[in-house]
């Protein structure tokens, strides 16, 4: 998939966004150094990618485990009505419920996959049977428990 934007951008803004990817909170000095550039300049390509809606924002990655967040479930919901007002009402749901880590419109057999974070089975469930069913237009569920993580944040660490 060609991404369009890329030919804006050239390779020093590709490594600055692929290190700063890999350590949001990595200081400029350094940031500077891996790209082979002075810090001044490093800072004003930088603050060009955040306006440019390169770099949306910084955030940390939190131990899931440490957190009692560690059951991962993949739901697919199956919508009875897909108008853009019942979509609309759908999605303005799952921004209200916060076990919900992502939520994706699929083209497949079902409407959307949901990345829910519990507790444990039982928390699951409960989400499922109160929030996750209960939402705008929902018609089916079908859960998949997931047994490892392997990879999550799209780098190595």
């Amino acid at each position: 998939m060609e991404n369009t934007h890329l030919s804006t951008i050239d390779r020093i803004d590709q490594k600055i966004l692929h290190w700063l990817s890999i350590d949001g909170r990595m200081s400029v000095t350094d940031l500077a150094e891996k790209v082979g550039l002075s810090k001044s300049p490093c800072q004003v390509r930088m603050k060009r990618l955040q306006e440019d809606g390169y770099i949306l924002g910084f955030r940390a990655v939190l131990d899931d485990s440490k957190l009692g967040r560690d059951h991962v479930a993949f739901t697919e919901v199956k919508l009875d009505n897909t108008t853009e007002k019942a979509l609309a009402a759908f999605n303005a749901a799952v921004l209200q419920t916060p076990e919900i880590e992502q939520c994706h419109m699929i083209a497949g057999s079902f409407d959307y996959l949901l990345k829910v974070r519990t507790k444990d089975i039982s928390a699951y469930r409960k989400v499922l049977g109160e929030q996750i069913s209960t939402l705008p237009n929902v018609a089916h569920t079908s859960t998949f428990v997931a047994m490892q993580s392997v990879k999550e944040t799209g780098y190595e660490d």
